[in-house]
């Protein structure tokens, strides 16, 4: 999570969602909870001197919270955009709907991406539909309103997702098929650490798909936070 302003009550920080979505975890997989004012307690520490938090959870009720900074490069990607590949299909994220520790899908296809000289990966179903990033949320802008892929099961419900469903005017879930992304005047990516990160170009084997990376609509959901 990303801490605003070392407070971990700000509506920005989310820190309710964050462990409500931790408490889902635990409880659909029969895990054991941690004690959760020692949680509060090491975060509130840790928030003092580090914006992101990671707090892991382990079946047994013990927690670990570390704490870095953000990424160096951040407002030149936020500004710029960056691109992306699609990623193989032998890539997909496990248990979908948990933020889990099992990153390591992840990791390889972002890592193949970066081998690519992209600096992100994009994650397909069986039927080549567009998901989400290795990292974060997907977005597209078309017709004058926000695209968003549906929560199928095959992707992160992610908290940042939630919150700018219930703030943007108009939101379309949707499956991101060829037909639609070809359509698409501006996508990009959101999690809770990046907030929002414009998208220029796609790689894929069918060729490469250019976005405005500085389209106005972002600046409807950069205004959010």
């Amino acid at each position: 999570m990303r801490v605003y302003g070392k407070c971990l009550d700000s509506s920005l920080t989310n820190w309710v969602a964050h462990c409500d979505r931790l408490l889902f975890s635990l409880q659909s997989f029969s895990w054991q909870e941690p004690n959760w004012h020692l949680v509060r307690q090491g975060a509130e520490i840790l928030a003092a001197h580090f914006p992101v938090l990671r707090i892991t959870l382990f079946a047994d009720g013990r927690e670990w919270i570390t704490g870095r900074q953000l990424p160096p490069d951040l407002s030149a990607k936020q500004k710029h955009g960056i691109t992306t590949n699609v990623a193989l299909s032998n890539f997909y994220r496990s248990l979908p709907s948990h933020k889990t520790g099992n990153y390591l899908s992840a990791w390889l296809a972002k890592t193949h991406a970066q081998q690519l000289n992209s600096q992100e990966a994009i994650f397909i179903n069986a039927a080549g539909n567009w998901l989400e990033t290795t990292t974060g949320n997907l977005w597209g802008w078309q017709n004058g309103s926000w695209w968003t892929p549906p929560l199928t099961g095959e992707i992160l419900p992610g908290i940042v997702r939630s919150q700018l469903i219930k703030n943007l005017p108009t939101v379309h879930e949707s499956p991101w098929n060829a037909e639609l992304v070809r359509g698409f005047e501006a996508i990009a990516y959101t999690n809770s650490v990046v907030e929002i990160i414009p998208i220029h170009t796609v790689v894929q084997p069918t060729g490469s798909l250019q976005y405005n990376p500085y389209h106005s609509s972002f600046l409807e959901i950069r205004r959010l936070f």
